[in-house]
C-alpha cells in the first residue's frame, strides 16, 4: 500500500463515542449552535445519535431535534482524517455541560 492508499485508508476508518449531556437544560438553542460551531471546523463528517435518530452535527436544526436532555446519551461518530480531533473537541463540549454551569 502506497502513501496514499494509506491516507485514504485512515480517512475511511469511523470513530465513534458515546457522550452524556450532563449540562441542566441539555441541548437547547444555545449548546446546540455552539456544538454546531464547533462541528463545523473539522472536515470530518460528524453524525449524532439519539433514539435511532440520526442527524448532522454541522445542522443546528437537526441538533435541535435529538432532544438531548440531561441525562440523556448521545452517539457521535466521525468520519475523515480529522475525526479523531473532532471527536475530542465535540467531548470537550459535552463534559464541561456546553460552558453552562
Amino acid at each position: 500500500m502506497n502513501d496514499s492508499q494509506s491516507s485514504e485508508a485512515e480517512a475511511t476508518i469511523i470513530q465513534i463515542r458515546e457522550l452524556a449531556v450532563c449540562n441542566a437544560h441539555g441541548i437547547h438553542a444555545r449548546p446546540a449552535a455552539l456544538l454546531v460551531k464547533t462541528a463545523s471546523r473539522f472536515a470530518a463528517e460528524i453524525m449524532l445519535e439519539k433514539d435511532e435518530m440520526a442527524v448532522s452535527a454541522k445542522s443546528i436544526i437537526g441538533v435541535l431535534t435529538l432532544e438531548g436532555h440531561e441525562g440523556s446519551v448521545v452517539k457521535v461518530s466521525a468520519n475523515g482524517e480529522d475525526a479523531i480531533e473532532a471527536l475530542d473537541a465535540l467531548q470537550e463540549l459535552f463534559e464541561n455541560g456546553f460552558n453552562e454551569e
